[in-house]
């Protein structure tokens, strides 16, 4: 059974980087054709993608985030990580990592196989 869990700080201050780490179990991030996702629902709002790594190791990037985002992954871990530079209050969230097969993503949380249980981000001086 694959299992997703998020760690990483709960507060960050404006104009500093967040960071959080995705740590896999149960199943290989490198398995042909998973996608791994970092999707983030704003309080009051509904989710947003922020970007995936892919098992071969390409990224994608949401166009409204992608000068201020980065995922990277640590293969000997199983982990993969998100980093959002320069944030605001605006960016306070729960973050969640999720997976699933094939790239696409409709906007619903029914099309992946795979959810972390979120973890509460805020973003406050």
């Amino acid at each position: 059974q694959v299992q997703l869990q998020e760690s990483g700080p709960g507060l960050v201050k404006p104009s500093q980087t967040l960071s959080l780490t995705c740590t896999v179990s149960g199943g290989s991030i490198t398995k042909n054709y998973y996608y791994w996702s970092w999707i983030r629902q704003p309080p009051g709002k509904g989710l947003e993608r922020i970007g995936y790594i892919a098992y071969s190791g390409n990224t994608y990037y949401s166009p409204s985030l992608k000068s201020r985002t980065s995922i990277s992954r640590d293969t000997s871990k199983n982990q993969f990580t998100l980093q959002l530079s320069s944030v605001t209050p605006e960016d306070t969230a729960v973050y969640y990592c999720a997976g699933r097969a094939g790239a696409d993503w409709s906007g619903s949380r029914n099309d992946y196989e795979y959810w972390g249980q979120g973890t509460q981000v805020t973003v406050s001086s």
